[in-house]
């Protein structure tokens, strides 16, 4: 996926070997630590060709041998998630900074001096739209709520089943942009062609979206989505009231994520077990208390940082300068 996305916007792509370490039986260690040497060692010969003179870290474990190889080179670790990872808590030995999404996440890293809380950076082309030309981009109306599902970049299987248990009631109350992952698409598509007409008119099926995604945003009065890293920046910046469900086969950060959120009064959770039965009753609660889900709006736009992306290309660039004229002193 990470490929699909960096080509897109004509960036230059290198993949390394990596394998994760933690909680891996016995019988795959030895091939995951092989991977992990051959990372280290494909990492050495990107930075002998590139000369960087930065290294930038997002977490997870493809990062590690970049880390190790790179340990030299100054370092900047940003932190997406509210509570870290292993990965990361391991990669914050080599950070000369490490970069925040909120400052709850610091409890983390305690005796680290070069933190920054810079928000979580979200691309450049999702610009806020105005509600009606958003909507007639994406062919709807203004006679139902709209409300936006968001899987993640592969989709959300348990997402998608509870909305196909419950897609007749739901499009008789909303219109619902859906993005279903790859793949999901076909079985959706093929539940959308038996629907009476008006009811899928009302259904605006998507695998993913790109260039549109601001429209679909910029469309909604509730997301229902899972809580990566991404619904820190995302839903603040559009101030989008949220359904959240944490994907619950991983370790806790997305779990984690969205109680930030729903302590900030800015969204609900729901639990992947519970989202069948309790979909419809939940959004109906919502969509007929205004007053919450203004409520919901503001304290969901209060959490916005728009310029993140700005203060963590600032803490890379100050990085640099700084490495250079360590570089001309020694010279």
């Amino acid at each position: 996926m990470e490929a699909q996305l960096v080509s897109r916007q004509i960036i230059p792509f290198r993949s390394i070997p990596a394998a994760g370490l933690h909680g891996v039986g016995l019988r795959s260690l030895p091939g995951n630590l092989f991977k992990l040497a051959q990372g280290i060692s494909a990492s050495a010969q990107i930075i002998r060709e590139f000369q960087p003179d930065v290294l930038l870290f997002t977490g997870g474990y493809i990062a590690v041998p970049m880390a190790l190889a790179g340990r030299n080179i100054p370092q900047l670790l940003y932190v997406p998630d509210i509570e870290p990872g292993l990965a990361i808590k391991g990669l914050s030995r080599f950070a000369d900074v490490i970069a925040l999404t909120v400052s709850e996440s610091k409890q983390f890293f305690p005796g680290k001096r070069n933190i920054a809380v810079t928000g979580y950076p979200i691309r450049s082309d999702l610009k806020k739209i105005s509600r009606s030309a958003a909507r007639k981009q994406m062919g709807l109306s203004n006679n139902l709520p709209v409300l936006l599902i968001v899987g993640g970049s592969k989709g959300a299987r348990l997402i998608n089943q509870a909305i196909q248990h419950n897609l007749t009631d739901l499009l008789r109350d909303f219109q619902v942009i859906h993005l279903t992952g790859e793949l999901d698409w076909p079985e959706i598509q093929a539940q959308q062609a038996q629907l009476p007409a008006e009811l899928a008119s009302r259904h605006h099926i998507f695998p993913y979206l790109h260039e549109e995604m601001a429209a679909a945003f910029s469309s909604a009065d509730i997301v229902l989505s899972r809580s990566g890293g991404s619904t820190l920046g995302e839903l603040p910046f559009y101030g989008l009231p949220a359904i959240l469900v944490p994907y619950p086969f991983a370790w806790r950060y997305q779990k984690v994520n969205a109680d930030y959120l729903v302590d900030k009064g800015a969204a609900l959770m729901l639990e992947n077990s519970l989202l069948k039965d309790a979909l419809m009753p939940t959004l109906h609660q919502l969509v007929s208390d205004q007053k919450r889900l203004a409520s919901m709006q503001t304290a969901m736009m209060s959490l916005a940082c728009p310029d993140a992306a700005a203060k963590i290309a600032d803490l890379v660039l100050d990085l640099a300068a700084a490495a250079n004229a360590k570089k001309k002193v020694r010279a």
